[in-house]
């Protein structure tokens, strides 16, 4: 992973912040809106990189920038039981933005608030195949007991957000949390303000103030930083990174693909579904309308991760070998001809829409009929996630899943599992190995996720698996900051220093 120092000039808007050096507010461009601003929802990346662990907090944090591994956040130390639970310790001292103290209760109702069913909280689908409680010890204590045991329960409350007790189950519009900062404007159509917070438990951040604006156009969000309109943007296309003062790329965790309902006629076939991954020529998107520093995919997981099988090669590019493989299947009665719709979310990433486009007419060469729809956000999840709408035609989901933990748990049962919130088809082999490798440790664990991951992809043919992208950044002079793996999903306020 490309690790490159950040830095640019960041033009403050007010004589006394000027004044201070090594701190102030900054603005931050990103390019979708947050449609809320949930914090058992900030696993997604539109409103994670706003408040995930700026606002809401963890118990544990991942080292995504050392070999540190699982790290304290809320919690002081842990240690597993030796009935295979886990009992973490927690920090004393620590308020949350309204004024409340934090202790086990909060802790045990954050977990049951994520798996209550009043809620649609995206945070829930990790844990799926399994049960997890939280039992309190004492105010300060709770053990955490999980069926099946997990081996890596501690990185699996990484995602885990702490909201006071007495947050409703119901989805929350202004979220409160033990973080750094607490939101104090969001104007939607317009932006979202965070102010640090005088009572932090931890070391007061340099950037005191971050406004957050929102931009479609990559073009426009690093015209924003170049002109000081804005300080930071996290996202631009490689087009416009142009300047090597202000503009850097990094290797991050995110895996684009088109996520394929097995259970609509004719993605129901495998020869249907062999067609559309032979039909797609990934490699001229590399230098062109994909950073050329991406990697193509064979795994919905990156190649850093525990399990990633390099004997898993990806699809050749056969434009007369997909139309015969339609016609034996027309031959066979499967309706080819019935128009497949992809789906796809806007401003997901850089040129999203010239790479969709130019998939669609790929897919139209070998004898696909391919329609292509643009939704926001929103929407886009009433495609992406269960309930899938009953009389809906065969469909084909864009989109960019994240994977920065180091273990293919955060994605493969809810992806691919047959309970999963987000897979498209079900597969009794597919859902033992999960069970099986999510159970296991060492070596033992990744063989079983490296079976998973051969087997889905060469004999299911699950989905669509294209990129694992490069990012680009450009930031301001004024600015030190140094992207992760993480950085498009998660954007901590507290790393970025002021000079």
């Amino acid at each position: 992973m490309r690790k490159t120092l950040l830095m640019a000039a960041l033009m403050l808007g007010s004589a006394s912040s000027s004044a201070l050096a090594g701190s102030g507010p900054i603005k931050i461009v990103l390019p979708e809106e947050a449609d809320l601003l949930e914090p058992c929802m900030a696993t997604r990346s539109n409103i994670g990189r706003i408040i995930m662990q700026n606002v809401s907090e963890t118990l544990t944090e991942l080292d995504v920038r050392g070999d540190k591994g699982v790290m304290p956040r809320l919690a002081e130390k842990w240690e597993q039981n030796s009935d295979g639970s886990w009992r973490f310790h927690l920090r004393q001292g620590v308020t949350f933005s309204d004024g409340t103290a934090f202790d086990a209760k909060d802790v045990k109702h954050s977990l049951d608030r994520i798996m209550s069913d009043k809620n649609a909280c995206e945070s829930r689908r990790y844990f799926g195949g399994m049960t997890v409680t939280a039992n309190i010890v004492d105010d300060h204590t709770v053990d955490f007991s999980a069926d099946p045991v997990q081996p890596i329960l501690p990185l699996l409350l990484t995602l885990v957000t702490i909201v006071p007790e007495e947050t409703p189950l119901e989805f929350v519009r202004e979220p409160v949390g033990t973080g750094p900062y607490k939101l104090t404007d969001w104007t939607p159509g317009q932006q979202i303000v965070l102010t640090s917070r005088d009572d932090y438990w931890g070391e007061k951040p340099e950037v005191t103030e971050a406004t957050y604006l929102f931009r479609a156009d990559p073009s426009v969000r690093a015209a924003m930083v170049q002109t000081g309109e804005a300080d930071l943007s996290p996202s631009i296309s490689q087009l416009d990174a142009t300047n090597p003062a202000t503009d850097f790329s990094y290797l991050d965790s995110e895996t684009v693909y088109l996520r394929i309902d097995h259970n609509i006629e004719p993605l129901n076939d495998i020869r249907v579904r062999r067609a559309l991954n032979m039909a797609i020529d990934r490699e001229a998107f590399l230098g062109t309308l994909v950073p050329e520093g991406a990697v193509l995919a064979t795994a919905i997981v990156p190649p850093p991760t525990l399990g990633w099988n390099p004997n898993v090669k990806v699809p050749a590019f056969d434009t007369e070998g997909a139309r015969k493989l339609l016609e034996e299947a027309k031959a066979d009665g499967v309706k080819v001809d019935t128009p497949i719709t992809i789906v796809a979310r806007s401003a997901n990433f850089p040129n999203v829409t010239e790479i969709m486009e130019a998939i669609q007419a790929q897919l139209q060469e070998a004898g696909f009929t391919i329609e292509l729809k643009f939704v926001e956000v929103a929407e886009h999840e009433q495609y992406y996630s269960k309930p899938f709408k009953d009389g809906r035609g065969p469909q084909i989901v864009a989109a960019m899943h994240d994977n920065s933990k180091g273990d293919p748990s955060f994605s493969m049962f809810f992806k691919y599992a047959s309970e999963g919130t987000q897979s498209g088809f079900s597969d009794p082999k597919v859902d033992d190995l999960i069970t099986r490798a999510s159970a296991a440790v060492g070596d033992e664990r990744a063989k079983l996720w490296s079976e998973l991951i051969a087997y889905v992809h060469d004999e299911v043919v699950a989905d669509v698996l294209l990129f694992h992208m490069v990012g680009f950044s450009r930031v301001s002079e004024r600015l030190e900051f140094k992207p992760t793996m993480a950085t498009n999903s998660m954007l901590q306020l507290s790393e970025i220093g002021i000079k």
